[in-house]
């Protein structure tokens, strides 16, 4: 069935239907309207173009600030569980091209407290991931001066009295339908959705002005993110503005890159070697034998060599489709494919990873209020 599909902030799992679950979320598409109106800013992101960013709540109620002169809040976050992988990093680049684009301060949110509550972690295993994904997220080259990462732990002091607040506004009843709690349930999971509701309203505070906020992130933190949008008026806040993206798919065709299946999964810290042979059992849609696909061609639609050009690995519009026709009239086989994929991942990688060891000397200054990791 189209629906046999779950999607929540801690579980992605099926063959997600985006148009059923965005109208099951009730966000609104990013149209083609909305899409110019973005043009007049620089040139649109290939993620925009290409419908990765599909959804979103109120954008247009930001961008009418923005041109106003007010500039809004850039805020997206990490779950630190394990290690970082491009299903990661693929918000966090739109979020760069977002900064960029608007000259806008951003907050980054490192959720420990949260991976602490609904994983079998320690937090001095969510601490010390958090501090590996900061990495990853700040050698993207964020702004140094106008990007500030909060670790839930080290700030509460700054996010507790915002988190109270908002709380106070969320009834049980209303946790437990968007978020389905149950008896079982810890406290501390029913509370945590004030605590990432909060860097939507820091700026208010920090500034001590009305802030608009604009998150973009993954659909599936959209439940967070109502709740938020609910509470805000009567704690005199400006609702946040969300941008929302599909998930970053798998190597092994699956609708999602996930941690629990290394082997489909290209880590930021992968050598090149790993890279070959991840990228070399990758599901493709290329027919049995050389023959065949030759004489049949192949289906670039459900081929995850494919689908990580089209998300990251090639900007060019034309490339791509060059590439696709080439795939469906049997012009190019699979193992070129996987070749050249495997080319574009490693020199990403080279870079990524040699910024990512320069990070580690501005880790500290881009700190929010200063705490030391």
């Amino acid at each position: 069935m189209a629906d046999e599909f779950t999607v929540t902030p801690w579980e992605v799992t099926g063959d997600i239907d985006y148009d059923l679950l965005q109208k099951k979320f009730g966000t609104t598409p990013l149209d083609d309207a909305l899409v110019q109106r973005l043009s007049k800013y620089g040139e649109v992101h290939p993620m925009i173009r290409r419908g990765i960013f599909y959804s979103h709540r109120d954008l247009n109620v930001v961008l009418d600030q923005y041109d106003k002169g007010n500039k809004f809040i850039l805020y997206t976050g990490r779950g630190p569980s394990g290690n970082t992988h491009l299903g990661h990093m693929m918000p966090w680049i739109f979020n760069k091209w977002v900064q960029d684009t608007f000259d806008v301060p951003m907050y980054f949110q490192m959720t420990d407290d949260e991976k602490f509550l609904f994983k079998d972690l320690t937090l001095h295993d969510t601490g010390n991931m958090a501090y590996e994904n900061a990495l990853d997220f700040i050698a993207l080259g964020f702004d140094p001066e106008k990007t500030k990462i909060i670790v839930d732990t080290k700030c509460m002091h700054k996010l507790y009295p915002v988190a109270l607040k908002v709380a106070k506004k969320i009834t049980f009843s209303t946790a437990k339908a968007i978020f389905g709690f149950e008896n079982s349930t810890n406290i501390g999971q029913i509370f945590f959705t004030a605590i990432q509701a909060a860097p939507a309203f820091l700026g208010t505070e920090e500034y001590g002005k009305q802030m608009p906020c604009l998150i973009p992130c993954g659909i599936d933190q959209d439940p967070h993110f109502r709740a938020c949008r609910d509470v805000a008026p009567g704690l005199n806040y400006p609702k946040p503005a969300t941008m929302y993206c599909k998930m970053f798919p798998g190597l092994s065709g699956a609708d999602k890159m996930s941690s629990s299946d290394e082997n489909a999964t290209i880590y930021t810290t992968d050598t090149p070697k790993a890279v070959k042979k991840k990228v070399g059992r990758a599901f493709t849609g290329g027919k049995s034998t050389v023959e065949e696909q030759r004489a049949e061609g192949g289906n670039p639609e459900v081929c995850a060599v494919f689908k990580y050009n089209y998300c990251m690995f090639e900007k060019d519009d034309k490339k791509l489709e060059e590439m696709a026709q080439k795939c469906r009239n049997g012009e190019i086989l699979c193992g070129e494919c996987k070749m050249c994929l495997t080319e574009k991942i490693n020199v990403f990688l080279e870079e990524h990873q040699a910024k990512r060891e320069e990070a580690k000397d501005v880790i500290d200054s881009m700190a929010f209020d200063g705490f030391k990791w």
